[in-house]
């Protein structure tokens, strides 16, 4: 099969707007920053074998097993980790395979399943989080306490805004 050469766009093309506006991008910026920490995260968490994803899903399924409670429908759970249901579930799979976390019948809706976090599932968490603690002091060291403080806070602001 012959090899298609790829030339370089002409100086013909143009954009209808500021090149500065494109490349200074709101999503842009907040998604390198993101896959940033993502990546200090998945990388310190990996002797737990979870991504930083993963430990996020077990420590909201945690939260409502401490709380007496019997777990969270995917809705309630793509709603808390702002996710849409569908990928949602995709991150679900691979816990769902390990048994760290599992599907019951909602006791108060039995034609719907709820998301539970395993025993397997918070013995895997046990673990992981020392290392989320790394972690977590990693990311404080390099941007300050109190930067990470502001930039929590705006980033909670920021979520609460664009939802609305």
């Amino acid at each position: 099969m012959p090899s298609r050469d790829r030339k370089p766009a002409s100086g013909a093309m143009k954009l209808d707007v500021d090149l500065r506006h494109l490349l200074g991008c709101t999503c842009f910026s907040l998604r390198r920053a993101a896959r940033q920490v993502t990546q200090i995260y998945d990388h310190m968490l990996a002797p737990a074998q979870l991504t930083a994803n993963q430990f996020t899903l077990l420590v909201q399924l945690y939260g409502f097993a401490a709380a007496g409670r019997p777990g969270l429908s995917i809705g309630m759970l793509a709603e808390r980790v702002g996710m849409d249901p569908t990928t949602l579930t995709r991150n679900l799979q691979p816990l769902e395979a390990q048994d760290l976390v599992g599907r019951a019948a909602n006791p108060d809706d039995g034609r719907s399943r709820i998301i539970t976090i395993t025993d397997k599932g918070f013995r895997r968490l046990q673990k992981a989080v020392p290392l989320w603690q790394r972690a977590q002091t990693h990311v404080t060291e390099a941007l300050g306490e109190q930067n990470l403080l502001a930039l929590k806070g705006f980033l909670d602001l920021s979520f609460e805004r664009l939802s609305a």
